[in-house]
């Protein structure tokens, strides 16, 4: 017999070895990620499906910020099932396809519809070696230290996410520079989850919280999404993730002396986002702020390198709210590691 959530709670901790294990092969494939970007693409696509979905939207923000080209994170269903409203109409195509299994039916489907459509080149980020994912790209790379035991998907997303920040930061004229930097961040995040694993401990077991909305802007957004997706498969909490300044056109509503607003503050519009977290305080919302006070960032690292720090307090949040509910964050509720389609 395994302990209630043990799994997920390795897997959360473990995420900085996880990140300096991919940095490593994420350098040995520096040339040929330098490679892709020398093909000339006009449009990238990023797609996954569930967690990856959002690490899609996450990775196609900070790539188009970060590149200049035209990037979107779409479901792997989308492109699939509806081709002509998820493909541009003309140019050539990066496909860049995530799944930590490499074996969910609706992105191997998709790929293999693309690939047959000669639409451009495809590159494939997964966790296992001997699933079929890892052998359909022109270029595949596979990162062991992101496999997991648990259904939910924390050590995984976050490795996958550091390899799409990688790929963005090839494209760039400082790349070598800035993937050194990218060292940084494994020490970075055993300090980060130092100091969030009392903070979530106490919030996940305030039963006064009711409802949890998490807030991120630009390319924290999917990072958003993905924490609120965390909320509710472990805990089954209501949780909905809103771009900062969103949150006032109408959801604001919702606010609550029981409902804490989780924010994914940023360093380029710290105050225009600061001020609606004020706003939701002085209606009475409790808050959690993620790069801020006792969960500030080590100075030095440049924003567009350290998204991935935002994730590992989101995480033990939802941990903590599932084991104070007496459900296991390892097998949450009507969910398999893999959705096969038949």
């Amino acid at each position: 017999m395994t302990a209630r959530g043990q799994f997920t709670y390795q897997e959360i901790l473990s995420q900085p070895q996880a990140w300096a294990a991919a940095l490593q092969e994420l350098q040995a494939q520096r040339p040929a990620l330098e490679a892709l970007w020398r093909n000339n693409y006009n449009h990238i696509l990023f797609t996954g499906c569930g967690s990856t979905y959002y690490l899609a939207l996450a990775a196609a923000a900070l790539t188009q910020q970060l590149s200049g080209l035209p990037c979107r994170g779409l479901p792997a269903s989308e492109l699939w099932l509806y081709p002509q409203s998820s493909y541009p109409c003309q140019g050539r195509v990066l496909l860049v396809a995530i799944s930590r299994s490499g074996e969910t039916t609706e992105t191997l489907r998709a790929c293999t519809a693309f690939c047959e459509a000669r639409r451009g080149d495809l590159l494939t980020l997964s966790c296992y070696p001997e699933m079929p994912l890892a052998g359909m790209g022109d270029l595949n790379l596979v990162f062991p230290s992101g496999q997991e035991q648990s259904v939910a998907q924390t050590r995984a997303f976050s490795t996958l996410y550091l390899a799409t920040v990688a790929l963005a930061l090839t494209a760039t004229s400082e790349s070598g520079p800035a993937l050194e930097a990218l060292q940084a961040l494994p020490a970075a995040g055993s300090r980060i989850l130092d100091a969030a694993i009392p903070l979530a401990r106490t919030l996940g077991q305030d039963f006064s919280l009711e409802r949890f909305y998490f807030l991120g802007s630009g390319p924290r957004h999917g990072l958003a999404s993905e924490i609120s997706l965390k909320m509710k498969e472990m805990s089954l909490s209501h949780s909905e993730p809103f771009h900062f300044l969103e949150f006032r056109h109408g959801p604001k509503s919702m606010i609550t002396p029981s409902a804490l607003v989780v924010g994914l503050l940023s360093e380029t519009n710290r105050a225009a986002e600061s001020a609606v977290l004020s706003d939701m305080q002085a209606m009475n919302a409790r808050l959690l702020v993620i790069n801020d006070g006792d969960l500030a960032f080590p100075p030095g690292l440049p924003e567009a390198l350290r998204n991935v720090l935002y994730l590992p307090p989101g995480q033990l949040l939802a941990f903590e709210r599932s084991m104070a509910k007496g459900l296991n964050p390892d097998r949450p509720n009507n969910l398999d590691t893999v959705v096969y389609l038949k």
